[in-house]
């Protein structure tokens, strides 16, 4: 009987090992490719994943690009994941990759978004509350909407063409987010009239005065572009990398949460990562969900890895 006994634990001991052993990822799934924007939300919710998933032994690396891209990246097998498809205002960006599969969705990570024209509220005052209004003010705005970096800006471009806006002649200064936001602060302060790229989570919401313009419900969506965002990856890496899967079906956050991490790196001027780091450690209860059934690269438990790496 005790030799039975002893056989069984060593029975049970080596199908213990067997299971960690193929819980660990395939060696191909190590490097975690990614991309963003350069938009502070997506840079920052980049930036949660990147940490999480260093802490989890593997080797993320994130790119700043275009939108097209990084669809055309994920479509060519150059990247693995997306955290940024904002919806719908990148419809059109995604379409085609949606349509040949080769780009798949894999949750919503953010609900609450909003994404549209703005204006400073004096302008809003003095009557500029509509798209439609835009054609009227076309001087005092010198024909100029401001944007953020090429590739992103495509939803301004439709709506300067679309011939029911009277906006011809009008252009897009694509710079980046932070040349936009700095035009927009400028421009404030000297009671400028300025159309320019609005959205939320950002703390632009907080550090500026100022209305998102409705009539955009053709180009943006309705409800003042109202969003949702979601976390997108290249055909098939759900099925080669489960466990990166089974995190980014985790991964989700909220609106408090972005604007206050944003505010790091726009206000505080951190990295990303660093930015991440401090909004993971101030809300370290959100960790027992976005790792709930995740292990580490080698198969060990997620969870208590990460809080030993980070310190926690």
């Amino acid at each position: 009987m005790v030799r039975m006994l002893a056989n069984g634990v060593c029975l049970a001991a080596l199908m213990l090992g067997a299971r960690a052993a193929q819980a660990a990822e395939a060696e191909q799934c190590r490097a975690v490719r990614m991309a963003e924007p350069g938009w502070n939300d997506l840079a920052f919710t980049t930036g949660v994943a990147n940490v999480l998933l260093g802490a989890l032994g593997y080797q993320p690396q994130s790119s700043v690009l275009g939108i097209n891209v990084i669809y055309e990246g994920m479509k060519n097998n150059d990247l693995d994941l997306f955290l940024g498809y904002w919806d719908p205002a990148m419809v059109t960006y995604y379409e085609p990759y949606k349509k040949d599969g080769s780009v798949e969705n894999v949750r919503v990570n953010l609900e609450g978004a909003k994404y549209t024209f703005a204006v400073p509220t004096y302008v809003w005052d003095a009557g500029v509350k509509d798209f439609a209004d835009l054609h009227k003010f076309a001087d005092k705005f010198g024909k100029k909407m401001y944007g953020i970096e090429p590739g992103s800006n495509q939803l301004m471009m439709d709506a300067i063409a679309d011939p029911s806006l009277g906006l011809d002649g009008w252009h897009v200064v694509e710079s980046s987010e932070a040349g936009m936001l700095s035009e927009v602060g400028y421009e404030i302060k000297e009671k400028q009239f300025i159309v320019f790229q609005g959205w939320a989570p950002h703390p632009m919401n907080t550090m500026y005065d100022f209305k998102y313009l409705t009539g955009g419900d053709k180009f943006f969506g309705p409800n003042f572009g109202a969003a949702t965002v979601t976390t997108q990856v290249r055909k098939g890496y759900l099925q080669q990398c489960p466990n990166v899967a089974q995190f980014l079906r985790n991964l989700a956050f909220d609106i408090d949460f972005e604007n206050v991490g944003m505010g790091y790196l726009i206000n505080d001027g951190m990295k990303p990562e660093e930015g991440a780091l401090k909004a993971i450690t101030a809300n370290k209860g959100r960790l027992d969900a976005w790792l709930a059934g995740v292990t580490t690269f080698d198969g060990k438990p997620g969870l208590a890895a990460v809080k030993e790496k980070l310190g926690l």
